[in-house]
């Protein structure tokens, strides 16, 4: 047994006792006796008596699972000797729980088994609890009860990611008209859809004009409904607001010639891009798509209008679809090729001038020299036999004239 002293305002004092029980202390009285003392005064012994007893409630080890649309709870048996599990339920009756050779197992939706939603801050807790109970006219019990409180909890846009550069695949949201939803927004490696890149392999590096394979698969608990992919844009940060950015799909309708979409069931998405980069040093891109959940019977709900070369005239539908969510895959890194050698050939490196070091002769620097000294005296001498010439017929004419002036004079 231990014991704290507090001082309080005004001369008052606050003593704790702390006592921890053991087995042998079962059903066991131990009384507690006090008095309270000032320099002048002292007050009458009082005493408390305290028994240790089992609690009728069971504590064992307990874990819970959140996905993006359940929860799922497993009591470990060992460690509660004694529940029955067909004594068991959640907060709604009706959801009773299952059991194997070594847990019970509860699974529940965030919309059913009474499981109920608040808001706390920044986050939605979803809770529940696993009860036992007892049978309508039973007198007496000898069953060990359990109680046992349960709960997820998730930022109200929740992106689950890890590893390097923030790998982002799984999204939960919540609306009250449609309960509580989450998309998977995944790179695979090829075609089929199957495999999908590990998360330690992010960021996925990518070659220009290879393809790129990516897919989006929502879970939702309601029946009938459909997804629909409203745009997808790239960008070369996680920011979709990015005043860079690339659109493939803009209200429904596609914007990239290499964009192509796979046939797939109606809560999946699955496409494949051709690989590009932006423009500058810009080696990095990210894919924001806005999604949509839709009900499949409707003919006037988002989904089934498709395509709208004019959103602005597009009547809100009165059947139940939410609004546009954003998530976002990447980062895809682009990988620079080395230069082969045929480019090297056709863009040849600057010749240097060559100077021979050692050894007779010319370098390349004296030859040019005199091929421009020799340039210069074959114009000069061509100019002079020009001047020349020029003089020669000029006294040629000259000598003529006299003549004929001699002759006419005679």
């Amino acid at each position: 047994m231990s014991k704290v002293f507090t001082d309080q305002p005004e001369g008052q004092a606050q003593l704790t006792l702390s006592w921890t029980p053991q087995p042998r202390d079962l059903y066991r009285s131990v009384p507690v006796c006090f008095t309270a003392e000032t320099k002048e005064t002292q007050s009458d012994m009082r005493c408390v008596v305290v028994m240790a007893t089992q609690s009728p409630l069971t504590q064992g080890i307990v874990s819970v699972t959140c996905s993006p649309n359940k929860m799922v709870v497993a009591l470990e048996k060992a460690s509660m000797p004694g529940i029955d599990v067909n004594f068991l339920q959640l907060l709604d009756s009706s959801c009773s729980l299952t059991a194997n050779a070594t847990h019970i197992v509860g699974v529940t939706s965030f919309t059913a088994c009474g499981t109920e939603l608040q808001e706390q801050g920044d986050f939605l807790v979803f809770k529940n609890q696993i009860n036992s109970f007892v049978l309508p006219g039973e007198v007496i019990v000898r069953r060990k009860e359990l109680k046992i409180d349960i709960s997820c909890q998730f930022p109200k846009s929740v992106s689950i990611s890890s590893y390097f550069n923030i790998h982002k695949s799984d999204y939960v949201f919540t609306e009250s008209s449609f309960g509580s939803f989450g998309y998977t927004f995944e790179i695979f490696t090829d075609g089929t859809f199957t495999s999908n890149v590990a998360p330690a392999a992010y960021p996925v590096e990518v070659k220009l004009l290879d393809m790129v394979y990516m897919g989006i698969q929502a879970e939702s608990d309601l029946p009938n409904v459909s997804l629909f992919v409203e745009s997808c844009k790239a960008t070369p940060d996680d920011n979709p607001n990015n005043v860079i950015f690339y659109d493939l799909i803009k209200n429904g309708c596609q914007r990239d010639e290499t964009f192509k979409i796979y046939p797939s069931n109606q809560m999946s998405y699955n496409f494949e891009v051709q690989v590009f980069k932006f423009s500058g040093n810009l080696d990095q891109v990210y894919v924001t798509c806005s999604v949509i959940l839709c009900e499949t019977e409707s003919s006037f709900s988002r989904c089934s209008q498709g395509c709208l070369t004019d959103p602005s005239r597009r009547k809100r539908s009165v059947t139940k679809e939410t609004v546009g969510h954003s998530i976002t895959q990447g980062p895809l890194r682009f990988v620079r090729q080395a230069v082969s050698n045929a480019v090297v050939e056709v863009n040849p490196p600057p010749v240097q001038p060559y100077i021979k070091v050692s050894g007779g002769g010319l370098g390349f620097k004296e030859t040019l020299s005199t091929a421009v000294l020799a340039s210069t005296f074959s114009v000069l001498l061509v100019l002079a036999f020009l001047i020349f010439g020029y003089f020669i017929r000029k006294r040629k004419d000259e000598d003529r004239r006299s003549l004929l002036v001699s002759g006419w004079e005679k």
